[in-house]
């Protein structure tokens, strides 16, 4: 995978934990877990964390929509099929975090039902 669909991936993670307010040990985790599976480099981790810390949290939004929009529509799937399954990986789906991922999907160019049924070709995150 490219860099900007890996530094977008993590941005728009950095959204979804946030999204409720807490940044729980099991949505940290899920984070280390997607970096390992979608082989981020420590460098591009480094750079997103570095990024992100300087970013109120707009920024943060459309750097990532920005960097996926220059993804193909396979990556742009599977981003958004992550979010999904992160989405539920602390037992439950805030409506901030849903409303997030319905309006980044639409954004993207995509619909709904194409990352559900994507997801579902992924493995849960636990």
């Amino acid at each position: 995978m490219n860099k900007n669909y890996q530094l977008g991936l993590l941005y728009l993670i950095k959204l979804l934990i946030d999204a409720d307010g807490i940044a729980d040990e099991k949505e940290l985790e899920a984070l280390r877990i997607i970096k390992d599976r979608e082989n981020i480099p420590n460098d591009v981790f480094q750079e997103f964390e570095a990024g992100f810390r300087n970013f109120n949290e707009r920024r943060v939004y459309d750097t990532g929509i920005e960097l996926i929009n220059a993804c193909s529509n396979e990556e742009k799937l599977r981003v958004f099929a992550t979010l999904y399954r992160l989405s539920e990986a602390d037992g439950r789906v805030h409506v901030k975090e849903i409303k997030l991922l319905l309006y980044s999907i639409k954004t993207a160019g995509l619909e709904f039902d194409q990352v559900v049924n994507y997801a579902r070709s992924l493995p849960p995150i636990f």
